[in-house]
């Protein structure tokens, strides 16, 4: 079974990435990633981040791993 293709990604190094949602949802499509969320245990992993639309300013928090599924996300504003 082929995997799905996914882009290389450290959570640490996301804060302020740009990415094109592949299917837009109520005209957004570019989005910024704001904030990186630190989990409340240091030693734990980052498992989420927030993503600001760019054309309303709208926020949403995802699991930082959802940006590796180029189905969903492509790196860059395309």
């Amino acid at each position: 079974m082929p995997s799905k293709e996914q882009n290389p990604l450290n959570p640490k190094k996301l804060l302020l990435t740009k990415w094109t949602a592949v299917k837009p949802i109520q005209k957004r499509k570019h989005f910024l990633v704001s904030k990186v969320i630190l989990p409340e245990i240091p030693e734990a992993a980052i498992e989420f981040v927030e993503i600001e639309a760019v054309f309303d300013k709208k926020v949403e928090i995802i699991p930082w791993r959802d940006l590796k599924d180029t189905e969903v996300w492509l790196q860059g504003w395309v």
